[in-house]
């Protein structure tokens, strides 16, 4: 709950901060005109003093999202633009006092050689920029911005598993929460359903455990997409926008993202992975506990939960019983083990 508390809180002071900065601009531009205007063009200035704010706070949101180095890209290629081009001019000037060409339009020729190559260096710089960006998260010599990003969904937060993975030191570098999920837990943990609220809680209460963990860090992503309404769409868009990994356990996100050729660390994947391999033919012991969909099937659960199917083990429910493998299933939900009770075990019954 800390969590989210907090990054309400600069929200928040985020808001505050825009308005006073729309009115201020209001105000200046109120009285900007009416030193030099009487009513009602001094309402105009107010109106165009907002409208300047206004138009900052969306520049300034646009390039919030932009990396460091594609906006120093763009400004190194603007400046090299304007300093190429007004060199351009005085030599071009020159050129014509030589020649006295005394009819030709400076003014204008300026004008269209500052914006021309300005824009074609801001433009050049910013896409080099880019590359540089995209050259970086891929090599690692560039140290921890060559990390894709690790992007957490709901469901692997509250599932708690993950907070394991990381408390043992398999995981490195930073993992990125969007704020729509973290949205999205809090809407869970504020349910009216005593089922999801205990959920939401949960989730929020593995964010705290897992910021507390060591060399693990947490960055949470302001990037959105307002027309997407799925969190699970937003999650691939984001993915495919950030170049990064969706880390879940949800089989439909897993498989969504796949189609679209994002990367995604599945936490069930790496379970089934990381459970006992058995061979057909090996025996073990195992407890039926319930009916299996066959006649005379009954089924037994191993520590890790993985399913075993008894062939003739119905008449030893609630017992344990030695059985032979015959065969082993693995499934996106799982690993099934089909087995039969041994033949002393049939005997004896």
């Amino acid at each position: 709950m800390y969590l989210h508390t907090h990054e309400g809180g600069g929200r928040m002071l985020n808001i505050i901060l825009r308005s006073l900065f729309i009115v201020t601009c209001s105000i200046l531009g109120y009285f900007a005109l009416n030193i030099y205007y009487d009513f009602p063009v001094s309402l105009t200035g107010f109106l165009i003093g907002a409208w300047v704010a206004i138009m900052v706070l969306t520049i300034e949101k646009t390039l919030r999202d932009v990396p460091l180095v594609v906006i120093l890209g763009g400004v190194a290629g603007l400046a090299l633009g304007i300093a190429i081009a007004y060199f351009s001019v005085r030599g071009l000037r020159n050129i014509s006092l030589e020649g006295h060409h005394d009819y030709i339009p400076w003014r204008y020729i300026d004008i269209f050689l500052f914006v021309a190559l300005g824009y074609m260096g801001l433009s050049l710089g910013s896409k080099k920029g880019r590359e540089l960006s995209l050259h970086g998260r891929h090599n690692p010599s560039y140290g921890d911005s060559g990390k894709s990003w690790k992007i957490l969904d709901t469901s692997v937060i509250v599932d708690g598993r993950f907070a394991d993975i990381c408390d043992t030191g398999f995981v490195e570098g930073p993992l990125t929460i969007p704020r729509f999920v973290l949205d999205e837990l809090q809407l869970i943990a504020d349910s009216s359903d005593s089922i999801k609220r205990a959920r939401g809680r949960r989730g929020l209460e593995v964010l705290n455990r897992m910021k507390s963990s060591s060399g693990i860090s947490i960055e949470i992503s302001d990037i959105d997409f307002p027309k997407l309404k799925s969190v699970d769409a937003k999650l691939v868009a984001l993915a495919k926008k950030s170049d990064g990994v969706v880390v879940t356990n949800d089989y439909n996100l897993n498989k969504i993202a796949e189609l679209q050729g994002i990367r995604v660390l599945n936490v069930n994947d790496l379970a089934n992975a990381l459970k006992p391999l058995v061979l057909p033919g090996e025996s073990m012991v195992v407890k039926v506990i319930k009916e299996g969909k066959e006649p005379g099937q009954g089924v037994a659960y191993l520590d890790d939960g993985t399913m075993v199917i008894v062939d003739g083990g119905l008449r030893r429910m609630k017992h344990n019983v030695d059985v032979i493998v015959t065969s082993v299933l693995q499934t996106t939900a799982g690993r099934m083990i089909f087995s039969a009770v041994k033949d002393n075990e049939t005997s004896e019954s």
